[in-house]
């Protein structure tokens, strides 16, 4: 029975550390507020303009989660940028003072004539919060937009790409 018991110890504390993989909640942690966080976005280098990189880090004094994925939208286009490699809902661990960096591919496969532009792409880091508005200008794209054609985002991670 100890035995029996020490191991369910033992597989709730691993279960507890391993939140990037968990369920669709964070035993014992709340989720991060929008306000709790900075996020942020820019074009990755000036000849790589569909690509993004996002970030956002936890400024309170106690962990938080967020979904392992950023919700990223385009302007008025429908839709968000879907998981690569695709995944579903799950918890992602941010410490205090902890940042988790993500890349969007805003362009994707062969692009057709049915690509679109957007003024602006909005990048939330969990899909319960509003997001941060990031214009075309100020993230270094185009002057004519951002083009999307089936849009993709990382993970999120402890390390930019």
């Amino acid at each position: 029975m100890r035995t029996i018991t020490a191991a369910l110890a033992l597989t709730a504390a691993a279960l507890t550390t391993a939140i990037p993989t968990a369920s669709a909640t964070a035993p014992g942690i709340p989720r991060c507020t929008e306000s709790a966080l900075t996020t942020k976005a820019s074009v990755l280098a000036p000849t790589r303009p569909d690509v993004l990189r996002v970030s956002t880090t936890n400024h309170t004094s106690t962990p938080c989660f967020i979904d392992r994925v950023p919700t990223v939208t385009f302007g008025d286009l429908d839709g968000a940028a879907q998981p690569d490699p695709p995944t579903e809902s799950a918890p992602y661990r941010l410490d205090p003072g902890a940042t988790a960096y993500a890349t969007v591919r805003t362009v994707t496969g062969r692009p057709a004539p049915a690509a679109r532009t957007a003024g602006y792409v909005t990048v939330a880091a969990d899909p319960s919060h509003r997001g941060h508005r990031f214009d075309a200008a100020a993230l270094g794209a185009p002057p004519t937009g951002i083009r999307v054609w089936s849009p993709t985002t990382s993970w999120w991670r402890p390390t930019p790409a």
